[in-house]
């Protein structure tokens, strides 16, 4: 294991042994969200650079489709980069992670952990998410030749009043967001804490998506909420031009990893450690 990354090597591909969930409450999760305000607080450099390019990236893509005449897109293209999110905060967990372990804590080490990863199978996992992304881009557009393929978009209004005023419209939108969140729910699930255990442990992602599957299902209630908060929070963020997101992101991703260390054990796979609500 490196001294400066606090990382063991590389896991082969296949998938390897489970590690234990345990069950949390909601005061697990109101803890972890004070605990990712006070990371961010006493790092606040690196939590708002990480939220000013996350937000700055999402800004890019708006304006680029609206420069493109493709202005219509500029709602779906907004909804599918919030999915990104957890790949997007991977620098934060990694910031917790070094204040939680009394590791240095500087640019340098951080980036460095950062761009480790792509030997790692955290970028298998950072893989799969944007297989998700592409998946919703190539859905709406789909849906679009489906429902509104006849019409000519001069402009988002006019996009937005086809949708609303029209039955071909409405039922783009109804499928639309069905599609949307289920894809949402699926990434959700499998991502609830793939990425923190990816960084912290030596697994296969593959191992980590069922892990966070797994967490999901024995914790359904607080899974639940904190999706719903995290969605909320993403909404208001983004409005208007992503700018709030420059602190939401890194509070959500420091909390992220607070409420991950209570959903996985800090030290797996050893017999005799497993403490009581772990399955």
């Amino acid at each position: 294991m490196s001294e400066e990354s606090g990382q063991a090597p590389s896991l082969p591909a296949g998938p390897g042994p489970e590690p234990p969930v345990a069950t949390i409450t909601v005061s697990d999760i109101n803890e972890a969200w004070a605990e990712g305000v006070r990371d961010f607080r006493a790092a606040p450099a690196y939590g708002l650079v990480f939220g000013a390019i996350y937000a700055a990236g999402g800004l890019l893509i708006v304006l680029s489709a609206t420069a493109l005449g493709l202005s219509y897109l500029v709602y779906p293209l907004a909804g599918g980069f919030v999915l990104i999110g957890p790949l997007a905060a991977v620098g934060l967990y990694e910031v917790s992670r070094r204040r939680e372990r009394d590791m240095p804590l500087t640019w340098r080490t951080v980036l460095g952990v950062i761009f480790e990863q792509r030997h790692r199978q955290l970028a298998w996992m950072g893989a799969v998410t944007l297989f998700f992304f592409v998946v919703w881009l190539y859905a709406v557009q789909l849906l679009i030749a489906l429902f509104l393929g006849s019409h000519n978009f001069a402009s988002f209004h006019d996009f937005l009043a086809d949708v609303m005023t029209t039955p071909e419209g409405l039922l783009f939108l109804l499928l639309g967001n069905a599609i949307g969140a289920a894809l949402s729910i699926v990434l959700f699930s499998i991502t609830f804490v793939s990425f923190p255990l990816l960084l912290d442990h030596d697994v296969d992602f593959v191992t980590a998506m069922i892990t966070s599957i797994r967490a999901v299902i024995t914790n359904p209630l607080p899974a639940i909420g904190w999706a719903i908060t995290i969605v909320l929070l993403l909404i208001l963020a983004s409005l208007p031009f992503f700018v709030g997101l420059v602190v939401v992101l890194p509070v959500l991703g420091h909390s992220t990893w607070h409420l991950y260390r209570k959903l996985v054990p800090a030290q797996i796979g050893q017999p005799g450690t497993k403490p009581p609500g772990i399955s």
